[in-house]
């Protein structure tokens, strides 16, 4: 639920009553993984999806059930061979749904509106519901802040509706799934939670946007800021020359920071999910710059530039003491072949690179392809894979 935290947030703030479809759990081929929600206020009116429009007229039907009844409950929708226009999946998959009341009468309406809250600010903050066990504790929220901040009850608010050592034993695991940016589950022995019998709990863990550094104002690094922010990122961009480097050039940037790339990227934070990418494609802001980024622990490092610009960039990067296995994480030319050639078209091949190396994709057409449509990327928090794709000649410029 925490991914339509800022519409959920604002129902709050208008006292309304709903009720919230989550997924908590996918197998084989379905259009969204688990934390995808759906919610529906007592007038109707709905919000979000669980599957794309698969099964999305039932789940509204059990969200006003539970409007109307209180209770919690979790569904089962998968294909039917017998009807594929049943009410199913018809792609194939398995999604497990859990349904969840958020009512002015709900003892646990201040937890779900205090997960909200941080969601909706951008504050890193974990929503663990047991999905799997007694009927009783179907849907209780704890509320985890990461380790070392203070909340209502030293790191957790709310309670799964168990034992005080259930509480205590999903507050931990939480916090380890926030500390890497997931949404995943976990089994809580039936020792471990002393209520009689084992229960699995949803973790939606929701962290602040992961960064993206466009290098160079240049007229690709404006339509990519456009693509970049579409996919959720928080995107700077960093040049060295202050005519250029303007909010007038570059509207939608949410930082503009006028700097030598190689400095400003050795004193600004970078973490696992970070994006760089190099669109200068000139030597003496390129090879300090990348010097210094390909020894980071960042998502992904590409730059633009044709193939001779790439050779060249390579050999002064060898000279600066870069190591082989440094220069293989450099995707270079950046993008994927597209044939693309206006600034859109090469920021869509440089933003298509970017999602193939951070979910395991192949970047080739998926017709006729005997690949999986959705990745299973174990851990994903927008962190780039090893994957180098095919590079666009459209997207080098010497």
């Amino acid at each position: 639920m925490l991914d339509i935290a800022d519409d959920l947030n604002r129902w709050v703030e208008e006292g309304r009553d709903f009720a919230v479809a989550t997924v908590v759990s996918v197998g084989g081929s379905a259009p969204r993984g688990p934390g995808a929600a759906l919610a529906v206020d007592a007038g109707g009116t709905v919000i979000g999806s669980v599957s794309g429009g698969c099964v999305e007229a039932a789940v509204y039907d059990l969200c006003l059930q539970s409007l109307q009844d209180g209770e919690a409950t979790v569904e089962r929708f998968g294909y039917s061979d017998e009807d594929a226009f049943a009410v199913g999946l018809t792609c194939g998959g398995v999604i497990e749904v859990l349904v969840t009341p958020v009512t002015a009468a709900a003892p646990d309406r201040a937890v779900f509106a205090a997960a909200l809250s941080a969601a909706g600010r951008g504050e890193a903050v974990a929503l663990a519901r047991v999905f799997k066990g007694p009927a009783e504790l179907l849907g209780r929220p704890l509320l985890v802040a990461p380790e070392g901040e203070e909340g209502a009850a030293g790191t957790y608010e709310g309670t799964l509706g168990g034992h005080p050592e259930l509480d205590r034993t999903a507050a931990g695991e939480s916090r380890a799934l926030l500390a890497a940016g997931r949404t995943g589950e976990f089994v809580v022995s039936e020792s471990g939670t002393r209520c009689g019998s084992a229960v699995t709990v949803l973790v939606e863990s929701s962290v602040p946007p992961p960064r993206m550094i466009v290098f160079g104002a240049v007229d690709f690094a404006a339509a990519l800021v456009r693509a970049g922010k579409f996919l959720g990122y928080h995107v700077t961009v960093c040049d060295a020359r202050p005519v250029f480097a303007t909010p007038a050039r570059f509207p939608e940037a949410d930082d503009i920071v006028v700097e030598w790339p190689h400095r400003y990227l050795r004193s600004t934070a970078t973490d696992s999910r970070t994006v760089l990418c190099v669109l200068t494609h000139d030597a003496k802001f390129d090879v300090p710059l990348l010097a210094a980024a390909l020894r980071l622990p960042v998502a992904f490092v590409g730059a633009m530039g044709s193939r001779r610009t790439h050779e060249d960039r390579n050999r002064r990067l060898r000279e600066e003491g870069v190591t082989e296995d440094e220069l293989a994480a450099l995707h270079s030319p950046i993008g994927l072949d597209l044939g693309a050639r206006t600034p859109e078209e090469t920021a869509l091949s440089i933003a298509a690179e970017i999602v193939a190396a951070r979910q395991g994709g192949t970047g080739l057409p998926l017709t006729g392809s005997r690949t999986p449509i959705h990745h299973d990327v174990p851990g994903d928090t927008r962190q780039g894979g090893e994957h180098r794709g095919p590079v666009p000649e459209g997207a080098s410029h010497a």
